[in-house]
This record gives structure tokens, C-alpha cells and sequence, in this order.
């Protein structure tokens, strides 16, 4: 269900170039630092517990890890006060963002994240696209993004049991 859903939201681009059950070296250091970092922020998070956002949000609970939910309109998710924005974290350099929006919200998170030093982000298949990747390169941000495919929920358990 989860890949039918991934093959829906990328009808934009071939599922040949989402990789959903393997990392790069690069990629797995990335996961690493990311998930070594105290709190994370799900970017996206939602109330349908059907949406990845909501399943990503459920992930980081079911683990005991502390998440924040980012959500512009609701005040609560999963029992947890959720943020509007991203500049609402009380500890952004100390937070990973698990990000899982359309792309232009992506760019829009990226800067922002950037501008308070937020330290990895996790952008989940689907949420980016070309402009997103050239942001990425163009701002020394490859050594602290996972992009290209690599989803937390089918990736995490195994890079957490590295740490």
C-alpha cells in the first residue's frame, strides 16, 4: 500500500530514480548524524493517520524518540502540540527535520531550516524536486540532506541499530 501510494505521488517523475530500500555511503552517514540528533521536527506532519506524514510522526513515537509535529493548522497531533513553523523549534541546531511536502514548501523549509543552522534533514520521496536538488548543491547542504529515495520508514530501524 505504502509503494502504491509512493508510485501515485511521483507520477511526475520515474520510480527509477527513487532508490526506496537502499542508501549511498554518503546517504547512511547522513542517517546516522540525523538520527543521532536529540529531537526531529516532521515537516508535514498530518492528522490521517493513512498520509506518511502522520506515519512518519507515529515512527519517532512507536520509538520513543521525541518528535515535534509541524503543521500550520492543527494544534495538536497524536496527542502532541504541534508547531506552525519551523522558527518555533526551541532548539533548531539540535533538531532533525523529516520533511514531507510538496516541493515548494520543501524549498521554502530548506531556507529556513539553513538560516537557524538546522544540522540534517531527512526530505522523504516525493518532497523534492529539480529547484530543490539545485538548492541542495548550490548551498553546501549534500553532506546533511537524504534525498533521491531513501524513506525513513522502510531505512530507519536499520541505521538506528548502526548507532
Amino acid at each position: 500500500m505504502f509503494l502504491q501510494y509512493l508510485k501515485r505521488l511521483l507520477s511526475k517523475r520515474t520510480m527509477d530514480h527513487y532508490n526506496f530500500g537502499a542508501m549511498t555511503d554518503a546517504q547512511e552517514t547522513v542517517g546516522k548524524t540525523f538520527l543521532a540528533t536529540p529531537t526531529f521536527a516532521v515537516v508535514g506532519a498530518s492528522k490521517d493517520q493513512t498520509k506518511v506524514g502522520n506515519r512518519i510522526l507515529r515512527w519517532y513515537q512507536t520509538r520513543d524518540l521525541d518528535a515535534i509535529p509541524v503543521h500550520p493548522k492543527e494544534p495538536e497531533l497524536e496527542g502532541i502540540k504541534t508547531i506552525t513553523d519551523i522558527s518555533e523549534l526551541s532548539s533548531p541546531s539540535t533538531t532533525a527535520l523529516s520533511i514531507i511536502t510538496p516541493p515548494r514548501i520543501t524549498l521554502a523549509v530548506l531556507k529556513k531550516a539553513k538560516e537557524l543552522n538546522v544540522p540534517s534533514y531527512w526530505i522523504q520521496p516525493g518532497a523534492e524536486d529539480d529547484a530543490v536538488l539545485k538548492y541542495v548543491e548550490e548551498n553546501g547542504l549534500t553532506d546533511r540532506v537524504i534525498h533521491g529515495g531513501p524513506c525513513i520508514l522502510v531505512l530507519g530501524d536499520g541505521i538506528r541499530s548502526q548507532l
